[in-house]
């Protein structure tokens, strides 16, 4: 009975599904009537760069040009039987913040957050981009529109708030100054009536 207990064993390991997490990635999902597979909007991942290298040209006062090259490396590990085929490769465009603080001559803190968006990907053992390099250009054309209609919201909301505030303070000052022209007017006039009594007095004389 025991010899036939290990066969079984086997069989249950060698048909085991893979993990939930595996399951998981390779399912399909739906994104605002998209269908997509790959990690589930919301979850992130964690990775270690090695040390790399950056490098940067001055094109303008404020515009540079950077190349940054460097190994990364994941935090945890894979699910088992999850991802995608090594070989497989990804086009990013990505528009973030650098952040450096200076510290001595020859080294800076820095920090980087922002945005990186998929312009196209490449499959393990294929030549080819999933995106000829002009529909390429016209989804990176797409992502910085998107990017500038969000900062002209937010570019409209802080307007609207501060013109908001503006007007609360503009119609205390309504409020009060009619009160002061009414009381100005009014010693004018009470300053005033003698004037004109005495000049009617001298010239009835």
């Amino acid at each position: 009975m025991a010899m036939m207990a290990k066969p079984n064993r086997a069989r249950r390991s060698t048909n085991e599904p893979k993990s939930t997490l595996a399951v998981s990635y390779d399912e399909f999902k739906e994104y605002e009537g998209r269908r997509y597979t790959g990690m589930k909007i919301g979850r992130s991942h964690k990775w270690y760069y090695d040390q790399g290298e950056w490098k940067e040209t001055k094109i303008t006062p404020d515009l540079w040009q950077i190349g940054y090259a460097v190994t990364k490396r994941r935090a945890g590990r894979a699910p088992e039987g999850s991802g995608v085929p090594v070989g497989t490769a990804y086009h990013w465009y990505v528009i973030a913040h650098q952040n450096t603080t200076k510290q001595s001559a020859n080294d800076y803190t820095t920090s980087l957050t922002g945005l990186k968006f998929k312009i196209a990907h490449k499959r393990a053992g294929s030549s080819k981009w999933s995106a000829t390099p002009k529909t390429q250009r016209k989804r990176m054309i797409t992502f910085l529109q998107s990017v500038i209609a969000d900062l002209q919201k937010q570019n409209d909301r802080e307007t609207r708030s501060a013109s908001a505030g503006g007007q609360s303070e503009s119609a205390v000052r309504r409020r009060a100054r009619p009160r002061r022209t009414t009381a100005k007017r009014a010693t004018q006039r009470r300053r005033a009536a003698p004037r004109v009594t005495r000049r009617h007095v001298r010239r009835a004389i």
